[in-house]
């Protein structure tokens, strides 16, 4: 039986329960020996409250994802911030239809692949570390594209990580080849940011969603596509 938290964020959670649990104890354990020293509970209040945003953040639920070779699931938890339709960014052959869900601090950060898919490239660029919410964000921030290939290979897709002004890690440990189903775990933006799917207009996508939506990792149907035969 799996640990319902995030396995790229294990090692962190350790550290930080470790940390918050044992300033949360003494700061709690001097305050009952001390009567005299009631301000010890604010930083034993602060570190629990710490902990919890913690258990929070790197909570990792099981999904149910509906079956569906044309659908594309969500890859993220969030809110759908915008659709819009693109030039070829050098990698799909066709222009494209890309769909952007930022992430708050408090969505499940885990991503998960938006159909089933073979991995063909993954492409890690450094940037800045604007806010979200900058309209520069999305093309100068630290990101990380991972081209996939759909039906059968007769598409690409583009799953993108973008991190932000509080997410300062993107996790992407998929390699070329390696094959995915819709909606299993393939990465995660610690603390926070932007996901964002890329559909060549050759698969003539319908979105099923609009900006200000809410959706969910790997249970929301984004939207359908068109079988290219």
């Amino acid at each position: 039986m799996r640990l319902p938290f995030a396995k790229y964020g294990l090692l962190d959670l350790a550290v930080g329960t470790a940390i918050c649990l044992a300033v949360a104890g003494g700061c709690a354990w001097f305050a009952l020996a001390e009567p005299g020293r009631p301000w010890l509970w604010a930083p034993a209040g602060l570190a629990f409250a710490v902990w919890l945003l913690l258990v929070n953040f790197f909570r990792d639920p099981e999904r149910p994802t509906p079956a569906g070779e044309l659908l594309v699931v969500s890859p993220a938890d969030g809110i759908v911030k915008d659709i819009t339709e693109l030039p070829d960014p050098g990698r799909l052959g066709d222009a494209a239809s890309r769909i952007g869900i930022f992430l708050s601090p408090l969505d499940v950060h885990v991503n998960r692949m938006p159909m089933d898919c073979t991995v063909v490239e993954v492409d890690y660029r450094r940037g800045e570390m604007l806010p979200a919410y900058e309209p520069r964000a999305i093309e100068v921030n630290e990101s990380c594209a991972t081209v996939i290939e759909v039906l059968g290979g007769k598409a690409r897709l583009i799953v993108r990580q973008v991190t932000g002004a509080v997410a300062r890690r993107i996790v992407c440990p998929a390699k070329p080849g390696e094959r995915y189903r819709a909606g299993e775990r393939y990465g995660m933006i610690k603390f926070g940011s932007r996901t964002e799917v890329w559909v060549p207009k050759n698969l003539q996508v319908t979105w099923n969603v609009k900006p200000g939506d809410r959706v969910w990792c790997g249970v929301t149907v984004l939207g359908t596509v068109r079988d290219p035969r």
